[in-house]
């Protein structure tokens, strides 16, 4: 195993941890090991705090391969609460807004999904990494500035309905998406298809590509991994 030629490894980010506090302590754990003070690693794809699920982490030369590895179709598990808006569309900010959902059926939710296959158009949420004049669009919503971004292309291959519960007005998603989607915003339209409101609760990244959640790596398994790597040398 060359960490500096360079590898590819695959974690189930833990939750509440940025996807840079992730590549913060694996680059740390090798360095350690190798006894080296630096070592280029970074990631393919950004998770949300609040997110958990399939994470790539490419360290040395591998590094080149990341805007490859970034173009993979990814695999969604989330779960909206009906009724209520954030301003972040998720958990991160308090419940701004409620709404009637006395109207949502199953079968209205149906009926909605498909408006969102195929190729759509997607307005980024202001909680998030985009650019606007060189600054990050959420360093400025935490400031309290107005956002305004741009819509945005991206390809929804799937989104099917995993459970629905009527009394708690949880929809829970299945969504095979391309790079750049924000399963907030989806969240936020949605809600706004089903005229009423909603915001993500939960949210887990199942697949990158052909690699499954079941088959990455927990980050506290990892310093036993490594030291298993060096058996032998």
């Amino acid at each position: 195993m060359d960490f500096v030629e360079g590898t590819i490894l695959y974690f189930d980010k833990p939750y509440t941890w940025t996807s840079f506090n992730l590549v913060s302590r694996v680059r740390y754990l090798i360095c350690q090991r190798l006894g080296v003070r630096r070592l280029k690693v970074g990631h393919a794809g950004t998770l949300d705090p609040l997110a958990t699920g399939v994470m790539t982490i490419c360290t040395g030369r591998a590094t080149k391969q990341i805007d490859e590895l970034q173009a993979k179709t990814k695999e969604y598990v989330a779960t909206l609460q009906l009724g209520a808006t954030t301003p972040s569309f998720d958990l991160e900010k308090p419940i701004d807004a409620v709404y009637d959902t006395s109207h949502i059926t199953r079968s209205l939710i149906e009926s909605v999904l498909p408006q969102f296959t195929g190729r759509i158009e997607q307005v980024p949420p202001a909680f998030s990494a985009c650019k606007i004049g060189g600054k990050r669009a959420y360093d400025l919503a935490r400031k309290g500035k107005d956002v305004e971004l741009k819509p945005k292309v991206l390809v929804i291959d799937e989104i099917e309905i995993v459970d629905f519960d009527s009394n708690l007005m949880q929809l829970s998603l299945r969504i095979v998406c391309s790079k750049g989607t924000y399963i907030r915003a989806l969240a936020r339209d949605i809600g706004q298809a089903l005229q009423s409101g909603a915001h993500l609760i939960s949210l887990r990244r199942t697949r990158v590509g052909n690699i499954c959640v079941e088959d990455c790596m927990k980050i506290d398994d990892f310093p036993l991994w490594l030291d298993k790597q060096f058996d032998g040398i």
